[in-house]
């Protein structure tokens, strides 16, 4: 492209040359265009229009100082994110910038005979590079129709470049924020009759077979693994179908033609056993995923569609799951004798034998033994820990893009998708020999099957598996100091919950005996020690520790516990904050040993305080904590959010200046239920799930949102996937989890935030 300067350029004028003048994404689109592709059609808003608009609006300055933060520290990203947002948001756009952006899509849309339903997608200059990839770092705005829609929709990418998420992975990526620039692409929408995912190459083997899933609707099914697909695999070589795998297709996502909103029906019972695919676009869709390989030189990942009989290519990338050195996966040699059980797809190449464990939901994983095989309707990400340890995996449904499938290769783990009937055939102890690269299910043990193992997720058959980028902080709760390596391991954002009576109840002896026995530096000493092992392993990711919480029972057997006072329900008594305040010579000797921490250089462990109901009581422990020389300024102070009381006075905690609050939502649950969470005669009416505690916890995040206030949750249900998912689509800031159940939560919170993006966008009115 010559003029640089143009605002707007349409698709067919650009080419992989130009991902300065309109992002990787913008590239790619126009590159395929002109190589003859299908692409919808439509144009880009330049990224030198944005670099225009930030200069001439006079931001430029403001927005790049804004940017330059220690994106490691929670508070400090999210305020760079809203300063640079609002920036973006509240600037006046240059007229002409303005008109060209309206003026094109006007002509798009005489150029389709009438208004035009587009999507709205960012195109980072930093974007579809071979080491970083940028994917979902910005947003898409779906379903927009008329000027001022794309117009609006079209600043909001801007703003998107500076994203918590983006913002962060730029710096990892190390890129400087300055020299990213963003391209707005304005692209007709697709409303696909049938649609799907292929691979240029056989994504486990990297073997020249075009794979292709296909099933009726929009393609979010075949990516989100809700839907078996249909699946042909077409010879390169040949030209020709040699294999064909078709589906019962229960479901399919579509725009309903009157809310123009994307909703999930049923496919109709005609077509939930007829092929979607002809045979002859099975083929010409082939025939575009190699002319794509050869013209990128590298395997690709294609999304396609078909409206009224149309092919179109809606984006091409990279495959990322193919080994660099591959390894012959060692099929196994069956003697005749040996008995197919089951045939499917194979998802993920390898050979593993081991015992069947059907799995029927998250909750069962414990069944699930290294070396295991693990059978299931369909994977979900919350069964990823035991799908760490499994040999092998079996699932009824999905295809060659489902969970399974992705995760499956990505760990190294031999998979078979798509049997339709492997939770019905097969039956818990059961030894069976898993064929992964052929998708064959053998009884028994098989000769040459190499022996089931746990797939490794650092190297797995040279994939490295890495962390999906959440918006949302995924912290970790840590029990006891020496835990402190295995929760780094996690690769958490920080720790949202560590539990210093834990520390105390392992030193044998109360608070009161140190204070009795003249010894306060020791005790003082060990609480530094065990904080420490924590916040060195998380430096400086913040390190989030609650002040002592043990009801006295706990107290009452150790060394100087002999004056504790019985209380018909602990749980309700003396403990938390009650304590701190009324026995305030050990709570002194807690801010004592966090002044030492940050006299370290610890800076990063904040105060957490237990069992608040009332903003009285956290002024008095502030008072106490200056009064012992700590610096509030410098030290992050906040409360556990576990009593209705608290909740519901939320706004006078913030008007006193909390810097954040955890839902602890094991109390707040039995709290506002009225229920033991530790009598099982009433267990079956505890749930954190109740609508009444929903209905706090929405009351709090929002506010503490409006007022910028950091939350988070590290009770037990931040582990729950179908908590996390709620919480996203709440507006937590974070959520702490256990060791075992950060992976797991890390998904489900991705996937969660996708699904919610998406819906949004969705049903944004036309």
């Amino acid at each position: 492209m010559d003029d640089l300067m143009q605002a707007v350029v349409w698709l067919e004028e650009v080419g992989k040359n130009d991902l300065s003048v309109v992002g990787g994404k913008g590239a790619s689109l126009g590159e395929m265009i002109n190589i003859g592709v299908p692409v919808p059609g439509g144009f880009a808003v330049t990224a030198q229009a944005f670099r225009d608009f930030i200069n001439r609006a006079g931001i430029a300055k403001k927005l790049f100082e804004a940017l330059d933060v220690d994106v490691n520290q929670e508070s400090e990203l999210h305020k760079a994110e809203e300063a640079a947002k609002k920036l973006i948001m509240q600037a006046q756009v240059p007229e002409d910038i303005e008109k060209a952006i309206k003026s094109r899509y006007e002509e798009m849309c005489k150029r389709e005979g009438g208004p035009v339903f587009v999507a709205v997608r960012s195109s980072a200059t930093a974007e579809d590079l071979p080491d970083a990839s940028f994917a979902g770092q910005q947003e898409t705005y779906l379903n927009m129709r008329g000027a001022e829609d794309v117009f609006n929709a079209v600043r909001k990418c801007w703003a998107s470049l500076y994203g918590a998420r983006a913002i962060f992975y730029r710096v990892e990526q190390g890129f400087e924020h300055d020299k990213v620039n963003l391209s707005a692409i304005v692209q007709k929408m697709v409303d696909s009759e049938k649609s799907g995912v292929m691979f240029s190459s056989q994504p486990s083997t990297g073997e020249p077979l075009v794979v292709i899933e296909a099933a009726w609707g929009l393609g979010e099914s075949v990516v989100s693994g809700s839907v078996s697909p249909d699946n042909f695999v077409v010879d390169r070589a040949s030209k020709k179908i040699i294999s064909k795998y078709i589906a019962s297709k229960e479901i399919m996502i579509i725009r309903d033609p009157k809310t123009l909103k994307t909703v999930t029906v049923s496919v109709p019972a005609e077509k939930k056993e007829a092929v979607v695919l002809e045979d002859s676009e099975a083929i010409k869709l082939a025939g575009y995923a190699e002319i794509l390989e050869k013209h990128y030189g590298i395997p690709q990942d294609i999304e396609w569609g078909v409206e009224k009989a149309k092919i179109y290519i809606l984006q091409s990338r990279p495959i990322t799951t193919i080994a660099a050195a591959k390894k012959e996966a060692g099929p196994a040699a069956a003697p005749d004798k040996s008995k197919i059980l089951l045939q499917g797809l194979g998802a993920a190449p390898g050979v593993a034998t081991g015992i069947v464990r059907i799995i029927t939901s998250g909750r069962e994983l414990d069944k699930v033994k290294q070396g295991d095989i693990m059978v299931t309707k369909m994977t979900m990400p919350d069964m990823v820990p035991g799908m760490k340890r499994a040999g092998a995996i079996v699932t009824d449904e999905g295809g060659m893009a489902c969970h399974a499938a992705i995760v499956s290769r990505e760990l190294g783990c031999p998979a078979v998708v798509g049997t339709k009937k492997a939770t019905a055939i097969l039956r818990d102890d059961m030894e069976i020999t898993v064929d992964g690269g052929k998708g064959i299910v053998y009884e028994g043990r098989v000769a040459l099957a190499s022996p089931a193992r746990p797939a490794s997720a650092a190297s797995a058959g040279g994939v490295v598996f890495s962390k999906p980028i959440t918006a949302t902080e995924i912290k970790v709760n840590v029990s006891e100091p020496d835990r402190a390596e295995a929760a780094a391991a996690t690769m958490a954002d920080g720790v949202g919950l560590l539990r210093i009576e834990h520390m105390i109840l392992g030193l044998g002896k109360t608070p009161n005996w140190y204070i009795k026995n003249g010894k306060t530096e020791e005790y003082i000493d060990e609480l530094v020690k065990g904080i420490k092992v924590v916040a060195d392993a998380f430096f400086p990711r913040p390190v989030w520790v609650r002040t002592l919480d043990a009801p006295t029972d706990e107290f009452r057997a150790m060394e100087g516990g002999e004056g504790e006072p019985h209380e018909h329900n602990p749980m309700l008594g003396w403990r938390g904050i009650r304590r701190d305040l009324t026995e305030t010579d050990h709570f002194r000797l807690e801010i004592r040993a966090f002044k030492k921490l940050h006299e370290m250089g610890l800076t990063n462990a904040g105060i957490m305080l237990p069992m608040v109901q009332h903003v009285r009581e956290f002024q008095k422990a502030k008072a106490i904590m200056v009064d012992e020389g700590l610096d509030l300024e410098k030290i992050d102070v906040g409360i556990m959010v576990e009593t209705p009381g608290a909740a519901l006075t939320i706004e006078d905690f913030i008007a006193d200046g909390i810097d954040f609050i955890s839902f602890g939502t094991n109390d707040l649950t039995q709290y506002t239920l009225a229920v033991d969470r530790n009598n099982e005669n009433v267990a079956g009416l505890y749930s954190e799930l109740h609508p009444a505690v929903i209905k706090l916890i929405e009351f709090v995040v929002e506010q503490c949102n409006e007022a910028g206030v950091k939350t988070s949750i590290c009770g037990q249900a931040g582990s729950y996937p179908e908590m996390a998912k709620r919480l996203v689509e709440i507006g937590i800031t974070s959520i702490s989890a256990n060791i075992d159940a950060v992976a797991t939560v890390r998904e489900t919170v991705a996937r969660s935030e996708k699904i919610l993006m998406l819906n949004a966008l969705r049903n944004r009115e036309p």
